[in-house]
């Protein structure tokens, strides 16, 4: 059964929004509509891994397995990972390299 409110809210998102609905003028001009490929970018990014059968995920977990995925996806890792090391290496050696040194004897 259809809630009584749907229709009227679906109206009203569509009437207040009616300048970014222009499907027609999107794919006229060639642009994909995002519902298909937001879609499977969800289905790929999202479901594929924190759908399985019995897991479990806290927000913390999740979020950083989605923008590891993410990155894995777009073809950053190798990039993310050097950042990563440097990033790493000046956290626990935070004077390492400085020519700052002064002799204690």
């Amino acid at each position: 059964m259809i809630n009584a409110w749907l229709p009227t809210k679906a109206c009203q998102y569509l009437g207040n929004n009616a300048d970014f609905v222009h499907y027609d003028r999107a794919l006229a001009a060639g642009w994909p509509i995002a519902s298909g490929v937001i879609e499977g970018a969800a289905r790929h990014l999202i479901a594929d891994r924190l759908d399985i059968t019995g897991s479990r995920w806290s927000v913390p977990g999740a979020e950083a397995l989605l923008i590891l995925r993410a990155v894995i996806s777009n073809d950053d890792f190798p990039a993310y990972w050097n950042f990563h090391i440097q990033a790493e290496h000046r956290r626990l050696h935070p004077g390492y390299g400085k020519a700052n040194y002064k002799l204690a004897a």
